[in-house]
């Protein structure tokens, strides 16, 4: 089934004029009779992809910037996903106001980029915040970008070159407790994941049949710099409770896209969307490599046909940062959100579904 079926089949039967202004009482009707557990943090441009982190105290968001590119048409790879550049939002508190600081990188200014910056994320170390960015390169083929600044809103300056050795999309970047970070990435369909054998690139590369081994996400150490890998790329291990590695026809386990990791008691949360299946899913393990094996669904799916997400702590309570199309009813049109995160006693996650 392609991605265009698979958005008329899903949650593309609900319109721009049944959310206009954000209400309330439409978008129930459009969900069941529930409304969002939480309102979008902005609503004068459109937001998707939220990455948060605490930095000095301040929580900032690294969103992609959603826009109507009217000259793109629709297609299966996502083309219409045209964002051109980046916006950070910074707030004090949750629940506090959110402040749009402006453009922290454009299009324009990354030499090796042609088009669509896609889902960042960021990190700080020795004094710099590095934004890691994918877009693809001028001969159409996505690869994850490294941008620097002394300040965490930008503006950044990217590297002349993307990082050696990188593809595909959704890049997020992890600094453990030893002080070694890890950039986790991939993405199926759009996001060209299966184009990728043994870091090797293959224009015809396919999508896995029903019954094959489901492709798995991607992570490389980083170097000291930030701005190279420190080793090759490697697969990670996602497995279901029995050891067993999921299969594409386990769409509603499988990995997709989205990914995101986070540390809680000692152990390494592995979070990712399902993409067609619209779950948001996390997996556990003891190593940053992995192997992870499955727990549970973090988030149920959301109006818009993806699902994207981070998991960030802010003093003792951690917090879900996500995106529906409350404001837009389009599914490239999204915007952020934020709500509380559980973690059970047995270290298991509470899952959340975002309209009640």
């Amino acid at each position: 089934m392609t991605y265009q079926s698979l958005l008329q089949r899903s949650y593309k039967t609900f319109t721009l004029a049944a959310l206009v202004g954000g209400s309330l009482t439409a978008l129930a009707q459009t969900n069941g009779g529930k409304n969002p557990i939480s309102q979008p943090l902005v609503s004068h441009i459109y937001t998707a992809d939220p990455s948060a982190h605490v930095f000095n105290g301040k929580i900032y968001i690294y969103p992609s910037h959603d826009i109507d590119a009217k000259d793109v048409k629709e297609d299966d790879e996502g083309g219409h996903f045209a964002m051109r550049d980046y916006h950070v939002l910074s707030m004090d508190k949750i629940g506090g106001p959110v402040k749009d600081n402006g453009v922290a990188l454009d299009l324009k200014d990354v030499p090796w980029a042609g088009r669509q910056l896609w889902a960042p994320d960021a990190t700080y170390k020795n004094g710099t915040y590095y934004l890691f960015f994918p877009a693809k390169d001028k001969q159409d083929i996505f690869r994850i970008g490294v941008a620097t600044s002394k300040n965490p809103t930008g503006p950044f300056k990217a590297e002349p070159e993307p990082i050696k050795g990188s593809y595909s999309i959704d890049p997020t970047v992890f600094q453990d407790t030893d002080g070694k970070a890890y950039l986790y990435f991939g993405g199926i369909w759009g996001g060209q994941l299966q184009r990728w054998d043994g870091n090797q690139y293959n224009a015809s590369g396919a999508l896995k049949k029903k019954d094959e081994v489901a492709y798995l996400p991607r992570v490389a150490r980083l170097s000291d710099d930030m701005k190279s890998f420190a080793e090759p790329v490697r697969e990670i291990q996602l497995l279901d409770e029995a050891g067993k590695p999921f299969l594409e026809k386990d769409n509603d386990k499988r990995f997709f896209e989205a990914a995101w990791i986070h540390k809680y008691n000692g152990k390494y949360y592995f979070s990712y969307s399902t993409g067609d299946t619209h779950n948001l899913c996390y997996a556990i393990g003891d190593n940053p490599y992995g192997p992870f094996t499955y727990k549970g669904i973090v988030l149920k799916p959301v109006l818009g046909w993806t699902n994207h997400h981070s998991i960030v702590q802010v003093g003792p309570k951690w917090y879900l940062f996500y995106h529906d199309v409350q404001l837009s009813g389009k599914t490239h049109l999204r915007n952020v959100k934020v709500t509380e995160l559980t973690h059970n006693a047995d270290g298991t996650i509470k899952t959340i579904d975002a309209y009640k």
